[in-house]
C-alpha cells in the first residue's frame, strides 16, 4: 500500500544556514535574527507557500515565520531568537490551493471568460478553510462561501473581482490547507548565547605580577587592579592558570631548563603535591580570596575568565592516581610534550586514546563544573586542537545543557579547517590569524572570509594583537604607533578583542632574539614589575577606543563591516552600521607606523544613509575633532607620530 507522503508535492532543498548537512548548530546571541533561505518548488503550476518552523529545544510548541520568494524558486524568511539555550528550526511548504485558484481566476477575468464553475470551486476551498477558523474570521469566511455560491445567478464578474482582493487573500493566508505539507528532513540547531558571546572586551594579566615590586602578587592585589582595568573599558579579565605549579623540570627565566632558586615556574605547568586543576596556587591566596575577587570584579561590570589547560606536570596528582591517562614510552616513562627541537619535560599531555577514556572525560568535565560552582562562566581553552574533537563536542554540550550562559574561547593557532571545526563543535569564540594579518589585502580578505561567508554562522572571531606567547614583528618594530594601529584594527574590525597587558599598553616590544616572536624576560617564566603610569602608556587611547565600542552599537557585531576604496595601499578604510543606519562608524587606519600617509577615500553614500547633495559631519572619536565632508570622495591624511587612525562617527543633520 502506498503511503500518504506520495501526495506531498513541495520539494525543499538548499536550506541555509545548514552546517555540514545539519550536523552542527549555527550561533546567535539573544535578540539576534536568523535569516533563512531555501529552494522550494513543486510539480506543475500551482502556487506554493511555506514557513520557517522554530522553537526553543525545551518547548514542544512550534513558532512560525513566513517565507517569501526572492527570485526563481528561492525563498527567504527571518525570525528572532529571544532566550538563551538551544533552538531548532526547519522548513514546511505546501501547495496553496487558494492562491492557485485566485491567480487562475484573475487570468480568466482579464480574458473575459466564463467563471461560474470557478466561483463554485473557490467556495469549496474557502469552506474548507472556514473549518480551521473561529470567531469573526469564521463568520467572514462563511459569508464568502455563500457569496461565491450565489454569484453565478447574480453578478459573477463583480463577485469574482471582489474574491481576488488582498483583503480575502490576507484572511485566507491565516488558515492554509497543510494536509499534504512537506516538512524538511531535518531539524536544524541554533546555539543561542548571551550577549557577551557576541560583544566582549578582554584583558589578560598575570596575578603574580600585580603585587609590590619583588613580591608575588595575590588575588587581593588583582582586586586593587580592577579600577585600572575598568577605567580602560574591559569587561572580561582573563587569568592564566591559577593552579599549583610543578617543580620537576620547572623552567627558569627566558625558558631556561636550569631554574635558579626563587624561579616561579610557568603557570601552564599545572600540578604539585598541593593539588591540580581544582586547587589554587598557595601564593595567590585561598578559595575565599578567589570568590572575593569574582564578586568584586562583578561590581565593576567585569567577569573573571579562567584558563582551561588540560595538561599536567610530573607532580600532578593525576600522574600517580591515574597513570593510564598518559602515554607511556617503551622504557616505562611517561611521554612529555615535544615540538622538536624543543622539549617540554615539565608538561605531560593527556592521552585521549586511553582505554579509560570515559572516566577521563568525566573527570575533565568535572574541572569545568567545579569552577562554574566557584562563579566562573568564561573559560579560555589552551591548545584545544591538541585534544580530541569528540571530547570537546561532548563536554561543551554537556556543560551548556545545564549552564547555557558559559562561554569557551578556543586558543587554537592552527590550520583553518581545524580552527573552524572547533567552532562547529561548540566553542563560543575563537582566536584567529589576525596577529599575522598586517597589510591591507590580507586584512580585507580575512575579514571578508570571517564576516561575509558561511563561516560567520559558526565561528566568532576574537582578535588579539599580542599574547604572552606572541610578540609579532609589527609590534617589535612599529613603536608606539604600531601598538595603536593594531589596537584600533582589533577593536573595530571585530566585536570581541583582547590584549595581554600591561605589556601591550606599555609597548613591551623586546624579542627574546632576532626573528623570534617570544618576549625577552617573558612574564610566563618570571614576575614582572610594570609602571602603569609610564609616559609611554597608551592607556588613554585604549580607554577612548573601548568607550567608542560601548557607545556605538554598530561596533558590537561583525556582519555589517564593508571595505571602501582608498587610493593608497598603506591606508585601509571600512565602515560598520546598524540596520536602520542610525549609527554609522567609518574607520580609516594608516598601516604604516613610521610615515605619514595621504589619500582619497571613496564612500558609497546612499548605503551609509548619507544624502549625496548635502554636507555631513565626521566626528573623530579618538581625537574629539569634527570635519565637514561633502560627497563620497574625500581627502585623508594620517600622521602616525600623532595618531595613526580615525574612528569617525558619521553625523548628518535631520
Amino acid at each position: 500500500m502506498l503511503n500518504r507522503e506520495g501526495r506531498n508535492r513541495v520539494q525543499i532543498e538548499g536550506v541555509w544556514p545548514e552546517i555540514d548537512g545539519g550536523d552542527f548548530a549555527i550561533k546567535r546571541t539573544v535578540g539576534e535574527k536568523v535569516q533563512v533561505e531555501v529552494d522550494m518548488f513543486a510539480d506543475g503550476h500551482d502556487t506554493i507557500a511555506g514557513v520557517i518552523l522554530y522553537r526553543p529545544e525545551t518547548s514542544t510548541t512550534w513558532l512560525e515565520a513566513p517565507l517569501s520568494p526572492v527570485y526563481v524558486d528561492r525563498w527567504k524568511g527571518v525570525f528572532t531568537v529571544t532566550e538563551i539555550g538551544s533552538y531548532v528550526y526547519t522548513i514546511q511548504g505546501w501547495t496553496d490551493a487558494f492562491q492557485s485558484w485566485r491567480h487562475g481566476l484573475e487570468k480568466k477575468l482579464n480574458a473575459e471568460q466564463d467563471i461560474s464553475i470557478d466561483l463554485l470551486i473557490g467556495a469549496e476551498i474557502i469552506a474548507k478553510a472556514s473549518k480551521r477558523a473561529s470567531g469573526k474570521d469564521l463568520q467572514l469566511l462563511q459569508n464568502w462561501v455563500s457569496k461565491l455560491k450565489s454569484a453565478p445567478e447574480k453578478d459573477p464578474i463583480l463577485v469574482g473581482f471582489d474574491a481576488i482582493s488582498e483583503e480575502v487573500a490576507t484572511l485566507m493566508a491565516k488558515y492554509p490547507d497543510r494536509e499534504f505539507a512537506t516538512t524538511y528532513k531535518k531539524e536544524l540547531k541554533i546555539t543561542v548565547d548571551r550577549e557577551k558571546a557576541r560583544f566582549s572586551t578582554w584583558y589578560e594579566l598575570f596575578p603574580r605580577s600585580c603585587g609590590e615590586a619583588g613580591k608575588h602578587g595575590t588575588f587581593k592585589d588583582v582586586e586593587n587592579r580592577l579600577t585600572y582595568i575598568a577605567e580602560l573599558g574591559f569587561d572580561v579579565l582573563y587569568l592564566p592558570p591559577i593552579h599549583p605549579i610543578g617543580t620537576t623540570f620547572r623552567k627558569g627565566k627566558n625558558n631556561s631548563t636550569v631554574p635558579e632558586p626563587g624561579d616561579v615556574g610557568v603557570p601552564w605547568g599545572i600540578g604539585s603535591p598541593e593539588g591540580g586543576h581544582k586547587a589554587i596556587h598557595p601564593e595567590l591566596g585561598t578559595m575565599t580570596d578567589f570568590h572575593n575577587l569574582v564578586k568584586k570584579a562583578a561590581t565593576y561590570g567585569i567577569e573573571i575568565a579562567l584558563d582551561l589547560a588540560y595538561q599536567c606536570t610530573p607532580d600532578h596528582p593525576y600522574v600517580k592516581e591515574h597513570p593510564q591517562w598518559f602515554r607511556h614510552r617503551p622504557d616505562g616513562t611517561i611521554q612529555y610534550a615535544e615540538n622538536p627541537p624543543k622539549k617540554y619535560q615539565d608538561i605531560y599531555p593527556i592521552d585521549f586514546e586511553t582505554e579509560d577514556w570515559e572516566n577521563l572525560w568525566e573527570e575533565l568535565k568535572s574541572i569545568v563544573i567545579f569552577w562554574i560552582e566557584q562563579g566562573v562562566k568564561i573559560f579560555r581553552v589552551d591548545n584545544p586542537h591538541t585534544k580530541a574533537f569528540l571530547f570537546w563536542e561532548w563536554m561543551i554540550g554537556e556543560v551548556k545543557r545545564s549552564h547555557p550562559e558559559v562561554m569557551f574561547l578556543a586558543e587554537a593557532f592552527t590550520r583553518p579547517k581545524v580552527m573552524y571545526r572547533l567552532g562547529k563543535l561548540g566553542f563560543t569564540q575563537s582566536y584567529t590569524y589576525f596577529t599575522w594579518r598586517n597589510n591591507k589585502w590580507e586584512l580585507t580578505e580575512y575579514l571578508n572570509e570571517l564576516t561575509q561567508t558561511g563561516v560567520r554562522e559558526f565561528f566568532r572571531p576574537n582578535f588579539w594583537p599580542n599574547t604572552p606567547d606572541i610578540l609579532h614583528e609589527f609590534l617589535q618594530n612599529g613603536g608606539r604607533s604600531g601598538f595603536i594601529i593594531r589596537l584600533v584594527l582589533a577593536a573595530t574590525m571585530t566585536a570581541s578583542y583582547g590584549i595581554y597587558g600591561p605589556a601591550f599598553e606599555l609597548g613591551e616590544n623586546r624579542p627574546l632574539k632576532p626573528g623570534s616572536e617570544e618576549y625577552l624576560d617573558s612574564e610566563k617564566y618570571q614576575i614582572r614589575d610594570w609602571d602603569l603610569n609610564s609616559d609611554r602608556s597608551i592607556k588613554d587611547i585604549i580607554a577612548r577606543v573601548n568607550r567608542a565600542r560601548r557607545e556605538h552599537i554598530s561596533l558590537q557585531s561583525n556582519e555589517s563591516i564593508r571595505f571602501h576604496h582608498v587610493d593608497n595601499d598603506r591606508l585601509i578604510c571600512y565602515s560598520k552600521q546598524t540596520e536602520d543606519l542610525r549609527d554609522v562608524i567609518l574607520v580609516i587606519v594608516n598601516l604604516d607606523p613610521h610615515w605619514t600617509q595621504v589619500g582619497f577615500v571613496d564612500l558609497p553614500l546612499e548605503s551609509l544613509g548619507i544624502d549625496p547633495y548635502r554636507e555631513y559631519q565626521v566626528y573623530d572619536l579618538l581625537s574629539d575633532t569634527e570635519y565637514t565632508w561633502f560627497g563620497g570622495h574625500n581627502y585623508v591624511e594620517l600622521n602616525p607620530q600623532s595618531i595613526p587612525a580615525h574612528v569617525f562617527h558619521i553625523r548628518q543633520d535631520e
